[in-house]
């Protein structure tokens, strides 16, 4: 039974995906390739096949992206990788852009 002068509202709700950013690894000559391939894996959960792969693909082309994610989680992993690099003493570079 509907009572007389009801309204229904509709809200609309617009949800939209956030923004997804490229991680790119640059080569450099003093980085060494099997560390590039344990950050691929630890720090960017890539298979050995996938991470030697995008390793080969950065010694090569000079960079490659490694990975697209919303702003916050590609930042984090590119200061969880420097970190580590700087502690092993490479020169590693990583950049984020929008995807």
């Amino acid at each position: 039974m509907s009572t007389q002068g009801e309204t229904r509202e509709k809200t609309r709700i617009n949800i939209r995906e956030p923004k997804r950013y490229r991680v790119i690894m640059h080569n450099d000559d003093f980085t060494s390739m099997e560390f590039v391939v344990e950050i691929l894996m630890d720090i960017f959960h890539k298979d050995v096949m996938e991470a030697e792969r995008l390793m080969l693909m950065v010694h090569e082309s000079g960079k490659a992206a490694v990975g697209s994610y919303p702003y916050d989680i590609a930042v984090t992993k590119v200061q969880a990788a420097t970190a580590r690099a700087k502690e092993e003493g490479f020169p590693f570079r990583l950049t984020v852009e929008e995807a």
